[in-house]
């Protein structure tokens, strides 16, 4: 079993067994990919079935030069799955990396944003040109549901269930939920819809889709995080913020305000409440006023 056969083969997997999504699958096989490229680069003639643990530790030392600790413990990850797998399939009876250790990492916090900061991002957006009115239903979707960026690119018309106050989101994984939307919302929706969107050629293929570029066809991710970046610096925003911080936001503020974190759980699409549980982390003074409020033992 060469490499590119082995790659094809894992891809598959991925998509059919895990039900991964495209995102998801680029950044398994990319890893893979960098290890192919240093065997090649070094001249190392080793199959996926042959390569050793001291190969591929000297994979990992070139890496750790050039990449920061997560990106090197994700890189660590993505190949004990990838070998992981071959060992299920039978190809081999160990993984190369069982003795590799990945960096020691400290829990990340995401970034927010204020809601004085959000209503100026979205106040500085032009509503003169018709993509200023997309631009600003976007980014009140982005907040308002709490949607990953692939999600808002992806969201279809046929998702919309605005009479029910929900609308249909599919996440990673082709998972699907439904999340509330609120009136603001919708009526900005609506305003795109019914004064920008029916004005578009709109191309084949892309009819359903909700959000469009003014040639009619379906936004890039890229191309939301320029919107973004412009705005912040529209406004002199001196936080590092993307599409994501967005929906950090939606997650912070309601649990600031007293929403269950079950909830936010659902309302993320997060497969497991240990992940939706680092907003417990961002603004440890509402906890503090939490326990002083509800715990029966305060007051004592």
């Amino acid at each position: 079993m060469n490499w590119k056969h082995a790659l094809k083969d894992y891809t598959t997997y991925l998509k059919l067994e895990r039900g991964l999504s495209k995102n998801s699958i680029l950044s398994y096989t990319r890893d893979i990919e960098k290890l192919m490229s240093f065997l090649e680069s070094n001249d190392i003639n080793t199959s996926p079935i042959k390569i050793d643990k001291l190969t591929v530790q000297q994979f990992i030392y070139e890496v750790a030069k050039v990449v920061n600790p997560r990106s090197q413990a994700r890189i660590i990850s993505g190949l004990k799955s990838f070998f992981g797998y071959l060992i299920f399939e039978d190809y081999r009876k160990d993984n190369p990396l069982d003795l590799i250790e990945s960096p020691k990492i400290g829990r990340k916090l995401p970034d927010t944003l204020s809601e004085t900061e959000i209503d100026n991002l979205i106040n500085a957006i032009d509503l003169s040109t018709p993509e200023g009115e997309r631009n600003r239903a976007m980014l009140e979707t982005l907040y308002g549901c709490g949607l990953r960026v692939s999600e808002l690119i992806g969201l279809k018309i046929s998702d919309l269930f605005f009479e029910e106050d929900f609308i249909k989101v599919t996440g990673k994984g082709d998972k699907q939920r439904f999340v509330p939307i609120s009136e603001v919302n919708k009526k900005y929706i609506d305003i795109y819809r019914n004064e920008i969107r029916v004005h578009l050629n709109i191309q084949e293929g892309f009819q359903d889709i909700l959000f469009l570029n003014r040639r009619g066809k379906q936004l890039t991710r890229a191309m939301i995080f320029t919107i973004v970046k412009n705005l912040a610096v529209a406004i002199g925003l001196q936080k590092n913020i993307s599409p994501h911080t967005f929906r950090h936001s939606f997650a912070t503020h309601l649990l600031e305000n007293g929403a269950d974190l079950r909830a936010i759980q659902q309302m993320l699409g997060h497969e497991s409440i240990t992940t939706t549980e680092i907003y417990m982390h961002v603004d440890r003074s509402h906890l503090s006023e939490v326990m002083n409020t509800y715990h029966p033992r305060t007051n004592h």
